[in-house]
């Protein structure tokens, strides 16, 4: 692979955010344009979901502090590390050790480039989850790694196939491994289905990875959005946990702080400490001042984190309802803020649909074929919305798939 075709793979076309950059296409057009208030399903709303309370202030504090705060070690300021290192200990169940155990990053995003160049060579085998986060299959491509999908059992390309017992096709799995895999990825929730992998499942995952010598990297953004108040297991806390574990997590999605670009990642001191030497080169550390609101996290005012997961556990049924009773087949998750959306047949190509979704309906969705190359009649929808909005816009596509069922 040349550079040339190394950047065309990694394609930022359906990116949160990009769609504002596409034009209008040829499209064939039945009916009118369905009215109604424009909604970006590709990410979350901000402005319907405010961030955690004193962020800004937070933010002013760490501005006023000046050098100090804008100039940290490349692992994040170490009062910091030490208070959030204090936190994800209580949170997930294990203990962490803030001086060799935990780097603060450009997001979470950022951490997880750090840890996928911090793990993986020319050549090297990774398996990751299809469908899961987009970026996964695409970091390992740009590594030079060799790619290999793991299935999930619960869905395929074709529809929903079942919604209890393992998230995980371990047939393929156990395959991967005994052909040489020695990284797994994983997001947990999983990102587009929110399905949650329950504590027998990740044991399971946990033993084949330290029988194989294999690293095992876990995005657990949304671990803290869990409904029904379902019981989470943090990777970390298993009593046997793989040797090179590296959980990624921070105040992103759940808290609507994506703007303040802060991510952290915690586990092995081997990995962590290629990643900080990955990190001085590539954007020195995370935020200065954006650091400062690492304090807010964790330490949000009394409520405020079950009244903000009960009211997108709302959304999620409403909208859940709307496909439902419309016959179309959507995922409905267990944790964070997605719906992955089944389409049915259509006298029109589902990239084509996904375009006069914007065009006539007002409505932005993510393509299903970013989160597995298999999932053409799939697409993604954000579902942290003003709930009124959501809900005319998931009425909105239903209308529109009518429109041009075959």
């Amino acid at each position: 692979m040349n550079i040339v075709e190394k950047f065309e793979r990694l394609g930022v076309e359906n990116a949160p955010g990009q769609e504002v950059r596409k034009q209008q296409e040829d499209l064939p057009v039945k009916g009118d344009a369905i009215p109604g208030v424009p909604v970006d399903f590709s990410h979350g709303d901000i402005d319907a979901h405010p961030p955690i309370p004193g962020s800004i202030d937070a933010y002013v504090r760490g501005f006023e502090q000046g050098g100090a705060q804008a100039y940290t070690e490349y692992r994040g300021r170490s009062d910091i590390r030490i208070d959030v290192a204090r936190k994800l200990s209580a949170l997930t169940g294990s203990s962490i050790d803030p001086g060799e155990e935990l780097i603060l990053t450009p997001g979470t995003q950022g951490a997880l480039f750090l840890a996928m160049g911090a793990c993986l060579a020319h050549g090297d085998k990774a398996a990751y989850v299809e469908p899961d986060y987009f970026a996964n299959r695409k970091l390992i491509e740009f590594f030079e790694g060799e790619a290999m999908p793991i299935p999930m059992r619960r869905l395929d390309a074709q529809g929903i196939r079942d919604t209890q017992g393992d998230v995980l096709d371990f047939g393929a799995l156990e395959q991967a491994f005994a052909k040489g895999a020695r990284l797994l990825l994983l997001s947990n929730p999983n990102n587009p289905t929110g399905a949650v992998y329950g504590k027998e499942e990740l044991e399971r995952i946990a033993a084949l990875c330290k029988a194989h010598g294999a690293s095992l990297i876990v995005d657990e953004l949304y671990s803290r959005q869990i409904y029904e108040n379902a019981p989470f297991t943090h990777a970390a806390s298993l009593k046997n946990k793989p040797d090179h574990l590296i959980t990624i997590i921070g105040p992103s999605k759940t808290e609507s702080m994506s703007g303040f670009r802060m991510g952290v990642a915690f586990g092995s001191r081997d990995i962590i400490r290629r990643m900080e030497k990955l990190q001085a080169i590539a954007t020195l550390r995370c935020a200065g001042y954006s650091q400062a609101v690492f304090r807010n996290w964790l330490s949000e005012p009394d409520c405020w984190l079950s009244a903000r997961v009960l009211l997108h556990e709302s959304i999620r049924n409403e909208l859940s309802s709307i496909f439902q009773n419309a016959g179309v087949q959507a995922t409905i998750p267990q944790g964070g803020s997605y719906l992955f959306v089944h389409m049915p047949k259509l006298c029109v190509k589902p990239g084509q649909f996904i375009a006069l979704l914007r065009a006539q309906a007002s409505v932005i969705v993510t393509p299903g074929t970013e989160f597995g190359k298999a999932y053409t009649d799939w697409f993604r929808i954000n579902f942290s919305q003003d709930k009124q909005n959501a809900c005319d816009a998931a009425r909105r596509i239903v209308a529109l798939m009518d429109r041009y069922k075959a």
